[in-house]
């Protein structure tokens, strides 16, 4: 059935149709090229989303307050990196859930040519590592499986990695002094804030766990033990006095002295590991990224022990298909989605981290290797298990964190996603400092399984992550910036976000929006995210896969430059995101 609308037509599929329509069928009434847009069109009445515009920067983060700090340095004059310095800080203390100092995470940064510098883009890996104190039975139970009742508690705490890696960041291509970066998080912290409604809801959530610690309960929750209400005025002034500490001595400031003291009495009085000598000898890791590209689009991923490797891999299968041709949320590019995600997802034991395992990130990566695994992908039928062989990548070497996005009027740009891990980490603050602390440790594999040596504990070892923080270019500059937070959905958000705005041509903030699907291992369930219509689980039914209905998938903070303009999009998945424009 068509009808027509300012003389172009608008079609309608009964569902009866749509089930017994062939993909050519289908195919054949997709709009045009010039009906549907491209990703950087403002005015396109095909999509219902459209970004927040800036003309000389653009912050996209989790937490609007956070937000608003990072637009206010890049208004001073600040770079990116800049900016992204103080929105960690800030969302330290107004996205406790998340953002931190006590936590760890992974850093895209690219630089644009300056007084004769050439450009150059880095990855700074800040995740936490091991305490040297780490045994192969430190969070098991008696049948040596992981004890996931020790995952909230200071024995599960990874030597935290979020100061040092904001220092490095700074060190290397910050422009503003350090101090005036973190005055707006201690202001924040010091004077209060207004709880939202989701913040003051997602702690009152935690409640019965957080006032198990002294620390947490005197951080987080009124002298009485009640709840902090929406709207209600939120101080941290322990957390103020830790930041000043980081204020005034920079990266010592948090791994050495009185607040590292404070933090390791804390950890060591509730049962933790972590030392003195593990706060001072926490390095992070300056690296090149993983160069790839998808339909010729230059992207720098961020490399182990983050899972750049994993997406790169991901989207190589991909290309191999019309996913354009397939359109947006059809049965055949849903199929393919889900198979790339089995194939990648199977190779993603092979990342670790230093000094006992070498990942083979660049094979993983790799065309060549993609060639050999894409064979394993059929349009018609699903993989199981039995009939996903692990690959030998070796031969080609050659749910709550949070993700923000910068870009300044200078050309530099910024993808930062950090995490305490779980939600609210491990649940405990070291009296006196205010600072929640990861529950990192529980990344590793403590049943040692066989097969998955890359991610078995030793001591000092880095954590992996399924972070993905990400850069996409043209012309050499970056054209997306992006990223997001949700555990084992980051990486399947990720890809989609990219197809989505690359095959499909949706822009960023409707791209953001779209519904997802995520496929773990490949006897999981393809989870699907509501807003498909239910039909569509029959049509992937019938290809083999097991379906079912999934809570929201990631939230990613994207930033899209399109000449002078900045069109920013926060994911609406996660409450109080804000994309901020600088005009």
């Amino acid at each position: 059935m068509t009808m027509r609308r300012n003389n172009n037509p608008i079609r309608f599929y009964p569902i009866a149709l749509m089930l017994l329509a062939t993909t050519t069928m289908v195919h054949a009434q997709l709009p045009t090229e010039s009906e549907r847009g491209s990703g950087g069109d403002i005015v396109n009445y095909s999509q219902i989303h459209g970004p927040v515009i800036g003309r000389d920067g653009m912050v996209a983060s989790q937490s609007a307050p956070a937000t608003q700090v990072g637009v206010e340095i890049l208004r001073q004059g600040g770079n990116a990196v800049d900016a992204t310095v103080a929105v960690a800080f800030a969302e330290a203390v107004t996205l406790p859930r998340a953002g931190n100092i006590g936590g760890g995470g992974y850093m895209v940064i690219h630089m644009a040519a300056k007084d004769g510098q050439p450009a150059k883009t880095i990855t700074i890996n800040y995740y936490g590592t091991a305490p040297r104190a780490t045994t192969p039975t430190l969070l098991t139970g008696p049948d040596k499986k992981y004890d996931r009742s020790k995952s909230m508690s200071f024995l599960s705490v990874s030597v935290p990695g979020t100061v040092a890696g904001m220092w490095e960041a700074h060190r290397l291509h910050g422009s503003m002094p350090w101090k005036k970066l973190l005055e707006p998080a201690i202001r924040l912290a010091e004077k209060g804030y207004r709880l939202s409604d989701g913040e003051a809801e997602a702690t009152a959530g935690r409640k019965e766990v957080m006032m198990k610690d002294p620390g947490a309960a005197k951080a987080f929750f009124k002298p009485d033990g009640s709840a902090y209400k929406p709207g209600d005025l939120f101080k941290q002034p322990d957390l103020a006095w830790s930041l000043k500490q980081v204020a005034a001595r920079g990266r010592d400031g948090f791994y050495t002295g009185p607040l590292a003291q404070k933090m390791v009495q804390g950890i060591r009085a509730g049962g933790g590991i972590v030392d003195e000598q593990d706060l001072r000898d926490f390095k992070v890791e300056v690296l090149e990224p993983i160069w790839s590209t998808y339909r010729g689009n230059k992207i720098a991923f961020m490399p182990p022990t983050a899972s750049g490797a994993t997406l790169a891999e991901l989207l190589n299968l991909v290309e191999y298909f019309p996913m354009k041709d397939y359109g947006w949320g059809s049965s055949n590019s849903l199929h393919i989605l889900s198979e790339a995600m089995k194939v990648s997802g199977s190779d993603r034991r092979l990342i670790g981290g230093l000094p006992d395992w070498k990942t083979p990130a660049k094979g993983i990566a790799s065309k060549a290797y993609a060639a050999e695994r894409v064979k394993l992908i059929s349009p018609a039928k699903s993989l199981t298990g039995e009939t996903l062989p692990d690959g030998n990548p070796y031969p080609h070497e050659s749910i709550d964190t949070t993700h923000y996005s910068v870009a300044d009027k200078y050309g530099n740009a910024v993808s930062n996603t950090y995490t305490l891990t779980a939600s609210y980490g491990a649940h405990v603050v070291p009296p006196g400092t205010g600072v929640l602390l990861n529950n990192s440790m529980g990344n590793f594999n403590w049943g040692r399984e066989p097969g998955r040596e890359a991610n078995w504990p030793s001591p000092g070892k880095r954590l992996g992550s399924t972070i993905t923080p990400l850069i996409v270019f043209r012309n050499d500059k970056p054209w997306l910036v992006t990223g997001s937070p949700g555990g084992g959905y980051i990486i399947s958000a990720m890809a989609q976000i990219l197809v989505n705005v690359i095959d499909h041509g949706l822009n960023i903030a409707e791209a953001a929006e779209r519904p997802r699907i995520h496929q773990s291992d490949a006897d999981s369930p393809l989870e699907l995210e509501e807003g498909f219509p239910p039909e569509m689980a029959l049509l992937l039914q019938a290809k083999g896969h097991k379906t079912r209905l999934s809570d929201t998938m990631g939230s990613t903070q994207s930033i899209m430059v399109e000449g002078e303009k900045f069109l920013g999009a926060a994911d609406t998945r996660r409450p109080d995101a804000l994309a901020l424009g600088v005009n």
